[in-house]
């Protein structure tokens, strides 16, 4: 009982286990909407577009995630756009405005006198540098993004599998579809703080995947990949403790362990 409770004396510890529930919690209610729509790679784009807004907060000593907040919205905003006006598909939208904001980062990152450890942690990942402030700031999330998933599912379901339906019952498909780019790259920022640019879109989507070999329903699968995430977060936090490695890397290969877990043992039609 012990290896459970000693590593729950430090502060910073506990900080980062609830920051890690949290962020399941969250990455659970949005990566079902990706894994179910195909939009994997909308995560991984989102992940390294938010970039130049993380190093234009650094040079203007600000806040990062806010300044990382600010390049999700314009990108999700971005694709949308650009999808709209140009009738391309939307992968060609995301590869277009991902690469165009990831050079823009690299682009200012080359103005930047050095490059600090606090940037860095948003490469890699520190969970265990959650604060206070951080902590709220993602049950306020948390609360938002349930709280518009749940108001809008019935709606955001018939535009996800039937555009033309909803197009004709007078829903709007494009602002359904800005919403879930945005709550996308909500989650991709809160993500980012734990395991950084380059891991964050394993925790948007592995338990979701997982939780989508077993379950056969939308919020079944929910509550799966919450609870899935949760045991990989918690599970890899505890093993980094322990073993003294990177805590972001270690939860991502716990919940590509799960995955694995799930594919051998998954449902049968």
């Amino acid at each position: 009982m012990h290896l459970l409770t000693d590593p729950l004396q430090f502060d910073f510890f506990t900080r980062a286990l609830l920051a890690v529930i949290l962020v399941s919690v969250l990455c659970a209610l949005v990566g079902a909407w990706v894994v179910l729509r195909g939009l994997s790679y909308i995560g991984d784009a989102m992940s390294h577009a938010v970039f130049p807004g993380i190093v234009g907060a650094f040079l203007m000593k600000g806040n990062l995630l806010v300044g990382a907040l600010i390049a999700a919205v314009l990108t999700a905003l971005g694709i949308g756009a650009i999808g709209r006006r140009s009738g391309l598909k939307q992968d060609s939208a995301i590869g277009i405005v991902f690469v165009g904001m990831f050079a823009l980062g690299i682009v200012m990152l080359s103005r930047a006198p050095t490059f600090t450890t606090d940037l860095s942690n948003f490469l890699i990942g520190n969970p265990l540098g959650v604060t206070p402030t951080d902590l709220w700031g993602a049950l306020a999330v948390t609360v938002v993004v349930g709280g518009l998933l749940t108001a809008v599912q019935k709606e955001l379901l018939l535009a996800s599998f039937d555009p033309t339906e909803a197009r004709a019952v007078g829903l709007p498909v494009r602002r359904l579809e800005s919403l879930l780019l945005i709550l996308i790259g909500l989650v991709v920022v809160l993500t980012v703080q734990l395991v950084g640019t380059t891991l964050s879109v394993s925790l948007l989507i592995t338990s979701s995947a997982a939780a989508r070999l077993q379950a056969r329903s939308l919020k079944k699968m929910m509550l799966l990949a919450a609870l899935l995430g949760t045991v990989g977060g918690v599970t890899g936090l505890y093993l980094s403790y322990y073993q003294d490695t990177a805590p972001g890397a270690t939860i991502v290969l716990v919940n590509t362990a799960i995955f694995l877990a799930a594919l051998a043992f998954r449902r049968r039609e």
